[in-house]
């Protein structure tokens, strides 16, 4: 049966080439809304962190109605570090819808989520957007996409992909980049006519694969996918398997069926091949999970998940502020969530670390473990956390290190001063273009050697440079290497900081925290422009005295403190550096807070590295 009826289509694109607004106008268009109707900006990006950032972080559904035909469109994340929400959503879909900046080009995410695609052998619809920016480059933009084509092996039939030009912003698209569109339409058609109907036996037994995960406080975990055969019905007895696990299949129930249909969830009595459908009973239910009828139990391969690059330790907070801000402060606590969050992630890894108290968390990137730890402090956990650690690999004998491929787009009078970072942090240069009076800079390095580096790029670009990186591959390892040349302004006692303290402290280097603040021993309150480390005494206070000094109504001018967010905090802290996370605050602390105690192990360590 082929079902003319219904599309299916993800959109996918470097992150900020506007997938997110263009959804907003198809939504628009698609009469979802009343004529009348307020609605907000990027819709779809429900979650506060991505609202809050400008990003999509998770994979989600919606539907339009054009000319009878039902359009599932998946709205997918830009950002690399959630390339595995991008990577599950493709088994939903028939076809994609390929976002490039009508600016920017083809970025490293476009070539990663491109290249997904092509794979699976989906049709492409190529759509440049942002076309009314004055810099826009419509000709070149279409041969760079041409060649990006070529370059990952597109059939013949994907090297035909129609190619339209759209602003999303304004809602218009046209088949020519001389014409600016009035509406919409032109990109529907090209949905109706270039994108497959579903395919599939209407009348076999059931066989739907999980794509992905939900949860209801009131029904439970929902599973989410796409009827690859047979019908699915309300109250039906089903069985769950797996292709890549050996467990028994399990019998479960499927009791509610929805379909997407605008912004909203419909209930359904019943769904059929293509359908994207939401189902509750099925408690246990987990991504890559096949749905399969009771009579035949016969599971669906499902796509292969990037493994995970960068790792950190999660670790119950033993600071003396313990438990003062958080609600869910123990160990249990701890496991409990991150083995949660594997339910939900599939290109995260959670393992028990060498204690009962400390989990390995690894995942795609700083970014990727920075919003599990920014959730998790928002529901009221208390952790500390390690610096990132790249995860090494041992390959035909040879250990190798993942490499990432970083697209820098620089300002032409800052290049100089990028390239020589990059070249000290073992960076290779393999590309270099002049657009007008910025620099397009590509280059491979080692992630662990960026590290630290986005906020110092910022910095070194008076913050109009853009960095971009997407995972390569692994490559053998490129050996020591120092990546950080400044030290940590270490508190020596525990108290309240004082006006008087900080004032002495800041000649030392900048501060993270103002006056009025508890501090504890071993708590980094600011950063030493040279390596190693000093402790500085912030509590201190001025000695009274019967006799008044020449200075004594001189005002203390203290400068305004540098305040850090956590994916600033992770970029700064080394080897024997934690970052105490709770609901209210993020603290820098040394793993040994004892300053005696920290001052023997920093001296053996020496010792122990010249023998």
């Amino acid at each position: 049966m082929k079902r003319n009826d219904l599309r299916n289509v993800a959109i996918i694109a470097h992150v900020d080439h506007g997938k997110t607004t263009l959804v907003d106008e198809m939504l628009r268009q698609g009469g979802v809304y009343r004529e009348n109707q307020v609605t907000e900006e990027r819709v779809m990006d429900s979650n506060d962190l991505e609202r809050e950032r400008g990003i999509t972080i998770l994979a989600k559904n919606t539907a339009v109605h054009y000319k009878g035909v039902k359009i599932n469109i998946v709205d997918t994340p830009g950002h690399a570090d959630f390339g595995g929400e991008v990577e599950r959503i493709l088994k939903m879909v028939n076809g994609v819808i390929l976002l490039v900046d009508a600016a920017e080009g083809p970025m490293p995410q476009t070539r990663f989520v491109l290249e997904h695609a092509l794979a699976l052998n989906h049709r492409v619809i190529v759509v440049v957007n942002k076309i009314d920016k004055p810099d826009a480059r419509l000709g070149e933009i279409e041969d760079e996409v041409l060649e990006l084509l070529m370059e990952l092996e597109a059939s013949d039939e994907q090297l035909d992909s129609p190619i339209l030009y759209c602003s999303g912003r304004d809602g218009t698209a046209s088949r020519s980049p001389d014409q600016r569109g009035t509406d919409l339409v032109p990109l529907f058609e090209t949905i109706l006519d270039y994108i497959p109907a579903p395919e599939g036996d209407e009348n076999g037994e059931l066989q739907l694969l999980v794509s992905s995960i939900d949860y209801n406080n009131f029904v439970g975990r929902i599973g989410i996918g796409r009827i690859e055969r047979g019908r699915l019905r309300q109250n039906q007895e089903a069985m769950i398997s797996n292709y890549h696990s050996d467990q028994t299949p399990r019998r479960s129930k499927i009791v509610s069926i929805y379909q997407f249909d605008g912004l909203n969830r419909v209930q359904v009595p019943e769904a059929t091949v293509g359908d994207i459908v939401c189902f509750s009973g099925a408690e246990s239910i987990n991504i890559g999970d096949t749905v399969t009828s009771v009579s035949c139990v016969e599971p669906l391969e499902f796509v292969k998940v990037s493994e995970p690059t960068v790792e950190m330790t999660f670790s119950v907070n033993d600071s003396p502020f313990a438990g003062k801000e958080g609600k869910f402060v123990t160990s249990r606590h701890l496991r409990e969530r991150l083995y949660r969050e594997l339910l939900r992630d599939v290109s995260l890894r959670v393992s028990d670390g060498e204690t009962t108290d400390c989990f390995r968390v690894a995942g795609r990137g700083e970014m990727h473990l920075s919003i599990l730890i920014e959730n998790m402090r928002r529901e009221g956990y208390e952790l500390t956390c390690s610096n990132p650690r790249v995860l090494y690999k041992e390959i035909d004998g040879v250990r190798c290190e993942p490499i990432e491929r970083v697209t820098l787009d620089v300002p032409e009078e800052y290049v100089g001063a990028v390239m020589e970072r990059l070249g000290s942090r073992k960076g290779e240069l393999i590309d270099m273009q002049l657009r007008g009076s910025r620099q397009k800079l590509v280059y491979v390095i080692p992630s662990r050697c960026l590290f630290g580096y986005r906020s110092e790029f910022l910095t070194a670009t008076r913050g109009e440079g853009i960095l971009n990186s997407v995972f390569e591959g692994y490559a053998p390892y490129k050996g020591e290497i120092t990546m950080r040349f400044t030290g940590s302004l270490v508190a020596s006692e525990a108290g309240e900081t004082t006006s008087y303290g900080l004032f002495y402290a800041q000649d030392r280097g900048p501060l993270f925290i103002g006056p009025a603040t508890p501090v504890y021993e071993g708590m980094i309150v600011g950063e030493n422009p040279k390596p190693g480390d000093i402790a500085v005494n912030v509590c201190k206070k001025k000695h009274l005295t019967a006799i008044r000094s020449s200075g004594a109504d001189e005002a203390l001018t203290l400068i305004t403190p540098r305040q850090l967010s956590l994916e600033e905090a992770i970029e700064f802290i080394t080897d024997d550096e934690l970052i105490e996370v709770t609901p209210k605050s993020i603290r820098l602390r040394k793993a040994i807070l004892d300053t005696s105690l920290r001052l023997k192990a920093q001296a053996a360590k020496k010792n122990a590295a010249k023998s």
